[in-house]
């Protein structure tokens, strides 16, 4: 019990100083708006080749930034992998970006396997794509349109939200 309590405490302190940074720094925090267009930045993977926002025009792109050691990022992928990604995998415009903010490679493919996740996932070990979208808080989502524009963002994750950003898609491809 008191192992619990102290990985409870552990994990409520590491949530409570990423998303007190900016704060501490005298800085507002970066968000991107709806409507405004996509960073851009390129993502490297040996697995999964160069992607750069470049090569996403047309699409609509779903992307979310995640850590290993986060509760609700694990929820969301959870559900991303049960919910979304079979029922979306197959749409050619669409596009389903998860980055793992300050992991290696070799870290995320370990994770992916112990996971069983069949979604791609590509490394950003330094928060330099992170960097372009936001300075804090995890998990992150955005999903933009086939023009390149933000639809919607949302940080944190709440039960349900998988449903209502796949709503959103949908109506995104008809477009």
């Amino acid at each position: 019990m008191k192992k619990l309590f102290l990985l409870v405490c552990a994990v409520c302190a590491s949530f409570w100083v990423n998303n007190t940074v900016a704060v501490a720094q005298d800085k507002p925090s970066r968000e991107l708006s709806v409507g405004q267009a996509m960073p851009e930045f390129v993502l490297e993977s040996a697995e999964l080749g160069r992607l750069s926002s470049a090569d996403l025009k047309g699409k609509v792109v779903l992307m979310t930034f995640f850590a290993t050691w986060c509760s609700p990022c694990q929820q969301e992928l959870g559900d991303v992998h049960s919910q979304l990604w079979p029922a979306l995998q197959s749409e050619k415009d669409f596009v389903l970006l998860v980055v793992g903010r300050e992991h290696t490679e070799d870290a995320l493919v370990s994770y992916k396997e112990f996971k069983g996740f069949t979604f791609p996932i590509y490394p950003d070990p330094k928060r330099e794509v992170y960097a372009k979208f936001a300075d804090v808080t995890i998990p992150r989502t955005y999903l933009f349109g086939k023009d390149g524009k933000l639809i919607h963002a949302s940080k944190g994750y709440e039960e349900g939200d998988v449903q209502k950003v796949m709503e959103m898609i949908r109506k995104a491809l008809k477009k």
